[in-house]
């Protein structure tokens, strides 16, 4: 790479339309319907998934972000891209094209899913709700899945339709407390991690699901083309002000995604590696009929090559190598700035799978200094899953500095 695009960042921002010919282009991006109110906070925007997701916002830093995440509550409007897969042969399809059992999804239910191509490599993943006996939405995080979906389904009765749903976030301890002051109707304490519901907000029926990016307790809501989006919408920002919830963008989810091991396609998988090296083998039924992926799967090495990284100071620099002894084992996925752990933390992929959590290595970091690291295991904390589920209610009131090794 040349020395002048060492620490060049390129985005997306919004522009004034000038002059009677618009400007177009050469693949069209759509924008959340809600995107006009993040416009007063100078937004930046990524490509993601076909349209845009925010990266930048003026209103806080990314560490207010973080503890707003944490403690608080925060809203965030997605790049999140649901299709629909519908008819008699939609489970046929999605048994063929996702690694786990999708029988077992029962409406009303939502589950993790990930795709792969014939030879094991990750495509990307998502959340598939299924609505129906014979429809499932698949929000689907960055990648191409409509094509894949079409390529597979020959000779199936299923359709496959893009039906214009857009997702925003609400993440924090404080978030069912928004959502019991927005909804018409009470929510049974039944509702669980995973489980999506249709409820009325402003009078109008919307769906809302029990799950997230950030591994904070949190829900999703789904835009569908018949709702009064901007009323909603804005009746949410209206309401969750009064608690103190402050619209984020990348970095809120960043850290805590990080933090929690959740991986972000594209980045800490893809093409190159299966679900088994970056730990989510998991999530693959072997056992089940033919699916994508299964035969090479089946052959290939099972040992997880994936962890977490805390970083003494610094923040890794994304792609660069992870050393020990001077020798390359390794390259950093993810990484960000912890306020709560206080250090760096990121996401490694290692060459083999024998070198692992413990580690103590080094790292090149965004000051263009060389840092003492240590790989861990993933999640960094919580690793029960309580804090999502609810069942941990203990709001962290200060930073727990990481205590590992010192940087002499």
């Amino acid at each position: 790479m040349h020395k002048s695009l060492k620490n060049i960042r390129f985005s997306i921002v919004p522009q004034k339309q000038e002059g009677d010919r618009p400007v177009e282009l050469a693949r069209t991006m759509s924008i959340h319907p809600l995107t006009y109110q993040e416009l007063p906070f100078d937004p930046e925007y990524s490509q993601y998934a076909g349209r845009l997701t925010t990266e930048k916002l003026s209103n806080v830093s990314p560490d207010e972000q973080y503890w707003k995440t944490k403690q608080e509550i925060i809203l965030r409007h997605t790049g999140e891209h649901p299709y629909e897969i519908s008819g008699p042969d939609a489970l046929k399809l999605l048994q063929k094209i996702f690694p786990r059992d999708i029988s077992k999804v029962k409406i009303g239910r939502c589950s993790y899913q990930f795709a792969c191509y014939h030879d094991g490599g990750m495509i990307t993943d998502g959340l598939l709700l299924r609505i129906n006996e014979n429809q499932y939405w698949f929000a689907q995080a960055d990648g191409d899945m409509f094509s894949w979906y079409k390529a597979n389904s020959k000779d199936m009765d299923v359709q496959i339709n893009e039906p214009n749903i857009f997702v925003s976030q609400i993440q924090g301890p404080k978030s069912m407390e928004l959502l019991h002051k927005l909804i018409d109707e009470p929510i049974a304490n039944t509702w669980k991690y995973f489980d999506w519901k249709e409820v009325t907000m402003k009078g109008e029926k919307v769906i809302i699901s029990r799950t997230g990016f950030t591994n904070e307790l949190g829900w999703e809501i789904y835009f569908r083309p018949e709702n009064e989006t901007e009323k909603i919408g804005d009746f949410i920002l209206d309401e969750g002000k009064k608690m103190g919830m402050i619209l984020t963008a990348t970095p809120s989810f960043r850290g805590r995604r990080i933090e929690a091991g959740l991986l972000s396609a594209g980045q800490d998988f893809n093409n190159e590696t299966n679900p088994f090296s970056v730990g989510l083998g998991r999530f693959v039924d072997l056992n089940k009929d033919d699916f994508i992926g299964k035969e090479a799967l089946l052959k290939t090495d099972k040992k997880c090559r994936s962890w977490g990284i805390r970083v003494v100071g610094g923040i890794a620099r994304k792609g660069r190598s992870v050393k020990l002894n001077n020798q390359s084992i390794g390259k950093i996925t993810s990484s960000t700035w912890s306020p709560y752990q206080v250090c760096g933390v990121g996401i490694v992929l290692m060459d083999k799978s024998d070198i692992g959590p413990g580690t103590e290595v080094e790292v090149e970091c965004v000051d263009n200094k060389i840092h003492k690291a240590e790989i861990c295991r993933l999640p960094m904390y919580d690793p029960k899953g309580e804090i999502v589920r609810g069942i941990n209610k203990n709001i962290p009131t200060r930073a727990e500095p990481w205590t590992g090794i010192k940087n002499q």
